[in-house]
């Protein structure tokens, strides 16, 4: 369980739940920026979550801050040319990680999966958001409710990790770093607190961590994960875990997602679990895009799904936390998440359809595929 980053104590650890909470609060730490805005997000869409970024980073380098925004060009592929530009005019350094191009083959499917940022090197907000309307629109849209997300607000030791994580892929992207100044380690809370990667296949700490801790559970282990196609090692520590008698719980996106072809093919692995005494709930009012992981009292979340694809090609980044309050924050959500969810129950998923089954082995089918890609 090596890694770059090693525990640290003191720290103050918040739960950001739905867009409604996070946007403004990251909203309002850009405008009280002094000196430096560090920004690393996967999916960036124009619109008025954008635009309301694009305004308050533009305010912020006009009053001296330097402001950095790695964007992942895929992610960002409906983040519109003009807004970019707008952004680099006010002052605002832009980078993309990984350009698309044909002639990278399968080096594009790389990505910066990351979500992330960091003001003055005292703030920090890391979990699972995008800058895009999806996160804070409301019923009156299509009929359509906020995606379901988290964000940690810390302060803390751990943010100088968060900083040196951010500066690395800033500088691979041809990005230049603002200087960075060692900050004060004062005591700002009871949270101890680590950042973990995965690199693809070369760094796969947050998997390793998350096994680690469901095998040594005596109580819980309860995951909330937005696209549910976990690696074998996953799987195989779940149903170990129900069977030695520990309280595993999985909430995961039901019929409302953005990618209906993994809702369909994650369903290939319900029958083992359910099996092994796994209970499985299907979250109903909107897309719960969600990636958080709770073991007894240890808590980690961030960006990864912990699914085939994610650890096969993507930067990931989560934070792991142990303090008694986030744990008793993230008990209760995701509590309430449960109670607006679908449980699974086996002897009726025994019961499902054919043409159910078949869906379910056609998309399984064609994601094993894709996973052989080189």
């Amino acid at each position: 369980m090596t890694g770059r980053y090693r525990w640290s104590g003191g720290n103050r650890v918040e739960l950001l739940v739905e867009g409604k909470q996070f946007i403004p609060r990251m909203l309002q730490v850009i405008e009280e920026a002094r000196e430096t805005l560090l920004l690393e997000f996967y999916m960036v869409s124009s619109g008025d979550v954008a635009d309301q970024f694009i305004s308050a980073l533009i305010r912020a380098s006009k009053r001296g801050v330097r402001v950095c925004w790695l964007i992942d060009d895929f992610g960002g592929r409906k983040f519109r040319t003009q807004d970019s530009e707008k952004l680099m005019q006010g002052g605002v350094q832009v980078r993309r990680y990984n350009p698309i191009s044909l002639f990278k083959l399968a080096s594009n499917l790389v990505r910066d999966h990351r979500k992330l940022m960091i003001a003055d090197q005292r703030i920090g907000f890391i979990g699972g958001t995008g800058i895009s309307d999806e996160y804070l629109r409301s019923n009156s849209e299509e009929g359509a409710l906020a995606w379901q997300d988290v964000m940690l607000q810390v302060q803390g030791a751990v943010v100088a990790d968060m900083v040196q994580l951010f500066s690395r892929q800033w500088l691979n992207s041809g990005g230049v770093m603002p200087p960075v100044t060692p900050q004060e380690t004062a005591r700002l809370g009871d949270a101890l607190a680590r950042v973990t990667e995965v690199e693809g296949l070369k760094l796969q700490q947050i998997k390793r961590s998350f096994v680690h801790h469901v095998k040594q559970a005596n109580e819980r282990v309860w995951l909330a994960t937005a696209y549910f196609m976990p690696a074998f090692s996953v799987r195989r520590s779940l149903r170990l875990a129900a069977q030695r008698g520990v309280d595993v719980r999985l909430i995961v996106a039901g019929p409302d997602t953005d990618h209906p072809w993994v809702y369909h093919a994650s369903k290939r692995y319900y029958r083992r679990l359910l099996q092994a005494g796994v209970r499985i709930f299907e979250y109903q009012p909107s897309f719960l895009h969600t990636k958080l992981g709770l073991c007894d009292n240890w808590v980690s979340v961030g960006s990864c799904n912990l699914d085939h694809w994610n650890l096969r090609w993507n930067l990931e980044a989560n934070l792991e936390v142990v303090e008694p309050q986030l744990t008793q924050a993230v008990e209760q959500l995701l509590n309430s998440d449960m109670s607006r969810s679908y449980e699974v129950i086996y002897a009726h998923w025994c019961k499902r359809p054919w043409y159910q089954k078949l869906r379910e082995v056609s998309w399984s089918l064609l994601c094993q595929l894709l996973l052989k890609i080189r």
